[in-house]
């Protein structure tokens, strides 16, 4: 059974929420202290995060990247925001998905068990099959079942998204993978899905390649995809 944290200070629809996904069997907890989250989350360690934006105190982006040092657990957005930016920031926090309020509670179970399957299930489980829990390229090595990547003795923790994404450019290093093949991977939803959340995951992957040291691996190429390209591997053989 799968523990679902909400995050959501309208009682009504937190009630909603909670009672919707307890009749698919889902164990629900709702954030009760939006002074102290990080302690709600460290107490009921979800599989899942259902989060607003509107919080009192701090909003949602604060909290979502205040999770992300604790959990890599998928965080889907729901909000009453539609701007195309906060959808924007809500993946550059850390976030997994966005919905929008009003929503239908058919497309939100469908986000739910679609991030659950990613995260945990039959696609998790098909997608580490091919190529094993560890991909290795040149010293860059992606620990797919710790969702962390490492070069050169450092380290570094990646979302699920972030993982997934990278592991599709690592299996198809130097070769464009179009955008369809990216979307097709991280969610199955795609017609839910805006073209630019994929942009920002990929930004976001780019930072942290940099973190470790690596610029300029991911290619854009316009009008078709991404390419992973090894500029990685000139530096370890000159060093």
């Amino acid at each position: 059974m799968y523990k679902i944290m909400i995050v959501e200070d309208d009682d009504k629809i937190a009630s909603i929420l909670q009672s919707s996904l307890e009749k698919y069997e889902y164990e629900v907890s709702r954030a009760m202290d939006f002074r102290d989250l990080k302690q709600d989350l460290l107490q009921i360690k979800p599989d899942l995060i259902l989060l607003d934006i509107h919080l009192p105190a701090y909003d949602g982006f604060y909290w979502c990247r205040q999770f992300r040092q604790e959990t890599n657990a998928p965080i889907i957005f729901v909000s009453a925001r539609t701007g195309e930016m906060d959808q924007v920031m809500a993946i550059e926090n850390g976030g997994d998905d966005f919905i929008t309020k009003p929503f239908h509670l058919d497309v939100l179970l469908a986000k739910v068990k679609s991030v659950l399957r990613r995260a945990y299930g039959e696609y998790a489980v098909r997608a580490s099959e091919g190529s094993g829990e560890e991909l290795s390229l040149q010293g860059l090595i992606l620990h797919r079942a710790k969702n962390t990547l490492e070069w050169k003795e450092k380290r570094i923790d990646l979302t699920k998204n972030e993982a997934l994404l990278l592991a599709c450019l690592m299996d198809r290093v130097d070769q464009i993978v179009s955008r369809e093949t990216l979307l097709e991977t991280l969610w199955d939803d795609v017609d839910f899905v805006d073209d630019n959340t994929l942009t920002v995951n990929v930004t976001r992957v780019r930072k942290k390649l940099e973190e470790l040291g690596i610029e300029k691996a991911i290619e854009t190429i316009r009008g078709q995809g991404y390419r992973l390209l090894m500029t990685w591997a000139e530096e370890s053989s000159l060093s």
